[in-house]
């Protein structure tokens, strides 16, 4: 299930931000499951945020849908953030 969530989530977010060619999704397990790394160019982490988080919030409400039952964790990084 991991690859078309990938590509939703690229989808959405690059739709957002000013440079969507530096957006890349990583997926890394975890104990608790698949968590879905988004990285964007640090200029655009606000804008993915949003105002209160309410952007964020919306893109991991439609990609939790998406996952079904399970709901997918999502985790906004900006790229010069090593790891």
């Amino acid at each position: 299930m991991a690859a078309p969530l990938v590509e939703v989530i690229e989808h959405l977010v690059a739709g957002i931000v000013d440079s969507p060619d530096d957006v890349d999704v990583r997926v890394k397990q975890t104990r608790n499951g698949e968590l879905f790394e988004v990285r964007v160019n640090p200029d655009d982490l606000g804008k993915v945020i949003g105002r209160q988080g309410r952007t964020a919030t919306a893109v991991r409400k439609v990609a939790g849908a998406i996952a079904g039952r399970g709901g997918a964790r999502i985790d906004f990084v900006d790229v010069d953030r090593r790891s």
